[in-house]
């Protein structure tokens, strides 16, 4: 599966301190890694009421999380936001 950040993830990353970019980095990695095994888990559950099919959030720590989509025709896991819990919704 290959994966790709857009421009506003990278953009969220930066607000990050280094330890947190590297904890997020990892996790996103595992996620690209297992995905299947973590879709079955609550870490990452698929989002209702969206424009877009297969998008989902990932739990990457208690109040940190990745909001993403699948492209399927070339499973691409496309990182879209990342941020704390109580901000990433917004926008």
């Amino acid at each position: 599966m290959k994966l790709k950040y857009s421009d506003k993830a990278l953009k969220d990353l930066k607000k990050f301190s280094q330890p947190d970019r590297v904890l997020i980095a990892k996790k996103i990695e595992y996620l690209r890694e297992n995905f299947e095994l973590l879709k079955e888990s609550k870490k990452v559950t698929q989002l209702k009421g969206t424009q877009f099919d297969n998008q989902y959030r990932y739990v990457v720590a208690r109040k940190i999380r990745v909001l993403f989509r699948i492209i399927e025709d070339e499973i691409v896991l496309l990182v879209l936001r990342v941020g704390q819990r109580k901000s990433i919704y917004d926008s």
